[in-house]
């Protein structure tokens, strides 16, 4: 059973940096998505960015483009979000998510019931 343990969020002044880690664990098969997520107050859940295992890109919501990388260390099972230029309007709750399977050469940013593995949230509040 994939289990995805999300850590890093907290508080932080607008324009600051912050990094999320998703640590991975019971991951038996090649191919999959993998990204972030993120729940801000009074809102849908909204797709951050991704990885796909057989994708060299990377894709972000318009939003966090240019602020956000999403990198992964696969010696350690590690998925990392560095955002920096934090906004108050990136406020939410960051999930970590992973999807069995690859929808390479399309986009891994899918509605969030494509992905079927959810780890717990971690707060990110930005103040103004």
């Amino acid at each position: 059973e994939v289990q995805l343990q999300a850590s890093g969020g907290g508080l932080v002044q607008a324009g600051g940096s912050l990094r999320l880690s998703c640590a991975v664990s019971g991951l038996t098969f090649d191919d999959y998505a993998i990204g972030w997520y993120r729940r801000a107050p009074g809102k849908d859940r909204e797709a951050v960015s991704c990885i796909d295992s057989n994708d060299s890109r990377t894709y972000y919501a318009e939003s966090v483009k240019g602020r956000f990388t999403v990198f992964s260390d696969n010696a350690k099972n590690m998925l990392h979000l560095q955002m920096t230029s934090l906004k108050p309007e990136d406020t939410a709750v960051y999930y970590c998510v992973l999807a069995r399977g690859s929808w390479y050469p399309d986009t891994c940013m899918r509605p969030p019931y494509q992905y079927g593995n959810w780890g717990r949230g971690t707060q990110v509040t930005v103040s103004s």
